[in-house]
């Protein structure tokens, strides 16, 4: 395979597991071009066209340098200079980081108005979830901007090293397969959301090192009602006055990966159970997804920096 057949592969995969199902990010996708078709000639110069087929900003190729036969790949949760050092040592073509770099970096925020459409699933007015978000998207877009984004992207240009970033297409995965456990197990108390987080191998592993699922808001006991994936995937953290129209719309629990002080107490405010699945671990169950259909296209994986190898492809 190709670093772009590897690429293309990703962001399929993240279409097809996508909270907000095929034909939204179709349409989402329509509302990109007729944008693009909009724009003036030079506003189309500086128009990032991968746009129209990727509907992910925090998805890219960060480097090419058009090997005709990728055969090792180094993947880790963040991939920074040390890692790309001994990537280079062990002869490693193309280096895959979960979060995002460069310039998927400095658009990570374009990303989060899958969150809107996620929780208009989930019964949120999608006016108002548009609304709520609209300025966390702009915060995060401030606090973004005076990172030094291709640092790491340069140092792998030098070391002659392929390097792309496959963050919401692997979130998309991960939700999707704990959208599928829910339905499965049908838990009925919070502490019964916990035990069945446990039952997946990469927060069962998490659990040795203290980094497994926890309650951060509410307690074992109380039912759990009605709960939602919906701060899986979408970027990162979105607005912590989304909790008030989340209880409203009548969700009880929700799943995160992490969730800052602020947001805890606004969900505990307003009486959602919040189970927190870690960080690393909700990371690589997403990853590992993606990475089984590598491994089974003969590609050779060597995981660190975060990354909980779990295989479920023989």
């Amino acid at each position: 395979m190709t670093t772009q057949q590897i690429y293309d592969l990703a962001v399929k995969l993240g279409i097809n597991a996508d909270l907000r199902g095929l034909e939204k990010v179709k349409k989402y996708l329509g509302r990109a071009k007729k944008n693009y078709e909009e724009l003036s000639a030079k506003a189309k110069e500086e128009f990032d066209k991968e746009k129209l087929a990727n509907p992910y900003s925090d998805t890219r190729i960060l480097v090419d340098l058009k090997k005709k036969n990728i055969k090792k790949i180094m993947v880790g949760v963040d991939m920074e200079g040390a890692e790309l050092l001994l990537a280079e040592k062990l002869g490693v073509d193309l280096v895959i980081a979960h979060h995002p770099e460069g310039k998927a970096l400095a658009d990570l925020h374009s990303v989060m108005d899958l969150q809107a459409e996620v929780l208009a699933g989930y019964g949120v007015p999608i006016n108002i979830a548009e609304s709520v978000i609209k300025p966390r998207i702009a915060e995060v877009s401030r606090g973004i901007s005076p990172i030094n984004h291709n640092r790491a992207v340069d140092m792998a240009k030098i070391l002659g090293l392929d390097f792309m970033c496959v963050h919401t297409p692997a979130d998309n995965l991960g939700a999707k397969f704990l959208v599928g456990a829910l339905k499965k197990k049908n838990p009925e108390t919070v502490g019964e959301v916990v035990d069945m987080l446990k039952e997946i191998p990469e927060f069962k592993a998490a659990m040795q090192y203290n980094a497994g699922p926890k309650i951060f808001a509410g307690s074992p006991d109380p039912s759990c009602g009605r709960i939602t994936v919906t701060e899986f995937t979408g970027g990162t953290s979105g607005s912590k006055e989304i909790k008030e129209k989340m209880a409203q719309a009548g969700i009880g629990t929700v799943i995160g990966m992490h969730m800052g002080e602020e947001h805890r107490k606004e969900a505990e405010k307003y009486h959602i159970n919040v189970v927190i699945a870690g960080h690393m671990a909700s990371d690589s169950l997403g990853l590992n997804l993606f990475l089984d259909e590598l491994e089974a296209k003969g590609l050779e994986i060597i995981p660190l920096s975060g990354l909980i190898r779990i295989k479920r492809k023989k």
